[in-house]
């Protein structure tokens, strides 16, 4: 064989070894896309976990906050004691800085402020520490997802139900603070459905920023000018049942379903004195906002983040759909179901479970 041949031979051999290198490494470069990257940043996969809360003076949030330890143990997340930032959205950004500042590899919050959020969020994402957001979706800044249910449908909820319950009239809404977009979601989806659906209805508010000093002495006021109101909705029953309940009472304006007067009243969180109120027919709704799946999958999610893993649109294994929301950030959207007499003592309520 000519010398010439042979050299060409063996070129053409290095060359097909090459190739079929190449390819071998484009192929396990498609497979290990960027949807399972522990380089991404966090603490690939473990690594100290801060968890700030909103406030601890809801039942609500007192229920979320014994469900942490919880349900860190389940997911195999190693979570710090729990930091209260007490109603205060600056208080909040500091909470955020002094856990990164104790080296956290991921954190888990509950934002008091849509807006104000950013600050920290910011701030986290210069550290390379994921967050994921639970409750309550920021309105900019990164996080690796909302963990929280579809809040339009809450206000939604409500209004369905006062309406096929009470046929014309006033009715109040209490709202939450505005400068969360759980209280504009839940505000507007209810005004929204009552103009469309139940025109005969006249809807009041009550801005009480998730304060129930606000809520009681404004709708002490309300009920003075205008006392035939004929239904209430309570954006959340941990902050507003008691002082709403207690100012009906004081007016002698609180009378259980089926007696005559009885005003019709919806609340949003599901908490067991929520349940307790239903079943004297002190109140006749609630939606039950999943204070047990806030925790578990807020702790699902963010040691997925910090092992550097993401995540698309589209349903999920546990019974939710993640969505993007307008701002770019992915919320899932837990189950978070309407509670009557009808089913109130179901044991798969997270209410039922309390002790």
């Amino acid at each position: 064989m000519p010398a010439s041949t042979a050299r060409k031979r063996k070129r053409s051999r290095i060359t097909g070894v090459v190739a079929l290198a190449v390819g071998a490494t484009l192929m396990l470069s498609a497979c290990g896309s960027t949807k399972d990257e522990a380089s991404a940043g966090g603490g690939g996969g473990s690594g100290k976990v801060g968890v700030i809360l909103p406030l601890l003076t809801s039942p609500f949030w007192q229920s979320y906050n014994d469900y942490v330890p919880k349900m860190a143990t389940s997911e195999g997340v190693d979570a710090l004691k729990t930091v209260n930032s007490n109603s205060d959205p600056s208080q909040q950004i500091t909470d955020i800085n002094n856990e990164l500042n104790q080296g956290v590899k991921g954190l888990v919050v509950a934002p008091l402020d849509s807006a104000a959020i950013q600050a920290g969020l910011d701030q986290a994402e210069r550290k390379g520490v994921p967050v994921v957001a639970v409750d309550v979706a920021p309105d900019k800044g990164k996080v690796a997802m909302v963990v929280r249910a579809d809040n339009v449908a809450y206000g939604e909820k409500a209004c369905e139900y006062l309406g096929q319950h009470v046929s014309s009239g006033k009715v109040v809404q209490i709202m939450g603070d505005l400068a969360s977009v759980n209280g504009r979601d839940r505000s507007e989806a209810f005004r929204s459905c009552v103009k469309k659906k139940y025109p005969k209805l006249k809807v009041l508010e009550i801005p009480a920023k998730w304060e129930s000093d606000t809520a009681a002495a404004k709708l002490d006021t309300l009920l003075g000018a205008d006392p035939d109101i004929k239904g209430i909705y309570m954006q959340a029953g941990g902050v507003y049942l008691a002082p709403t309940l207690q100012t009906l009472k004081a007016k002698n304006m609180l009378k259980t379903a089926g007696q005559k007067g009885h005003i019709v009243i919806v609340s949003n969180d599901g908490i067991p004195q929520e349940f307790d109120a239903i079943r004297k027919g002190q109140i006749d709704a609630t939606v039950s906002q999943p204070a047990d799946a806030y925790a578990k999958y807020g702790m699902y999610y963010i040691k997925a983040a910090m092992a550097g893993k993401t995540f698309e649109p589209g349903p999920t294994d546990h019974g939710s759909t993640i969505v993007k929301l307008p701002s770019g950030i992915l919320e899932d959207q837990l189950p978070a179901p309407l509670v009557t007499k009808e089913n109130v003592d179901d044991p798969k309520l997270w209410g039922n479970t309390v002790t």
